[in-house]
């Protein structure tokens, strides 16, 4: 019997290219609302997640449904509890968008000690003179406090240390003491974090305790000349504090991969920065190969649920 793979939503072709490779037939959504998909798969053995909410209707419909693999690495939208009880697979690729964001991070954080947009809007309207008005900020010698020592906050620690001589500091519970980076100063709080740093950078997942957890409490710790930094999930900050702390002055800035915010002290990008060329890619073909283990009876490279009792 053929192996069906259903995309909701386009990926790049290097994705789809390895799944052709491997003999697998593409099924491309119709749509990407619970009841399309929840048609669409009906008949399939995979599904590759992009940003579509994928329900337990939609895992309940696909009688032959074992492994779920998303292009990235956010699950927030995949109801795992249910992948869990329904014993189907779930992997991701939390190797394909580390660069990138860490990258883009790095670019928030300079856009922001440097006035960049700031700057750019004074120059197009002919105030030259701004520069000798307003100035920037080094990073040399700044403190960098990073909340998220996983993969992604790594890369920035060594970024800012290395490339631009920063001290940093991190709090991470769930990173044991013996895989903590000697470089990387320990914090065992987050008020720690906000109230030492110049600059904090937001990189935990996005989970039930962790939303909304940056609040008026910890960035009223922040010091006003600090930034805050964010290139993951939104909703892990309470935006109407942030906003409030925007407008009163309390912060310098901030630098978000968030479209809502359009206030002059935030750089703001529209949550594309794990989308590069390169990066698109490598998610395609890190979610295809995901599925290429499960259906060839292979464990995955990078599970996210394992199934008890894996359907056959």
């Amino acid at each position: 019997m053929e192996k069906k793979v259903l995309i909701p939503s386009d990926i790049s072709q290097p994705g789809k290219d390895y799944l052709a490779e491997k003999g697998y037939t593409i099924k491309m959504g119709r749509g990407t609302d619970e009841q399309t998909i929840l048609e669409d798969v009906a008949d399939c053995d995979a599904l590759l997640a992009r940003n579509e909410h994928i329900t337990r209707a939609i895992m309940e419909a696909a009688p032959r449904l074992k492994v779920i693999s998303k292009h990235g690495v956010g699950l927030d939208k995949i109801d795992l509890d249910a992948a869990r009880e329904l014993n189907i697979w779930v992997t991701n690729g939390p190797l394909s968008n580390t660069v990138a964001v860490a990258e883009h991070t790095m670019m928030l954080i300079l856009a922001c000690a440097k006035k960049l947009v700031f700057f750019d809007r004074a120059a197009r309207r002919g105030d030259y003179d701004i520069r000798n008005r307003v100035k920037g900020t080094d990073l040399e010698g700044k403190t960098l406090g990073l909340l998220g020592l996983g993969k992604i906050g790594h890369m920035v620690a060594k970024k800012a240390i290395n490339g631009f001589g920063m001290e940093v500091i991190g709090y991470d519970p769930f990173l044991p003491a013996d895989r903590w980076d000697p470089e990387v100063g320990r914090r065992e709080t987050m008020e720690e974090i906000f109230a030492g740093s110049d600059i904090v950078s937001i990189h935990m997942p996005s989970t039930p305790e962790t939303r909304n957890s940056v609040d008026r409490r910890l960035i009223g710790m922040m010091k006003p000349t600090a930034y805050l930094i964010n290139a993951a999930r939104g909703d892990l900050i309470r935006e109407a504090d942030l906003a409030e702390a925007l407008r009163n002055g309390a912060i310098a800035g901030a630098g978000l991969d968030d479209p809502l915010f359009q206030l002059p002290n935030v750089t703001v990008t529209p949550h594309n920065a794990a989308l590069t060329l390169e990066t698109t890619d490598r998610m395609g073909l890190h979610a295809a190969m995901g599925i290429d283990e499960v259906l060839s009876g292979r464990q995955p490279s990078w599970p996210v649920v394992v199934p008890k009792e894996p359907r056959t």
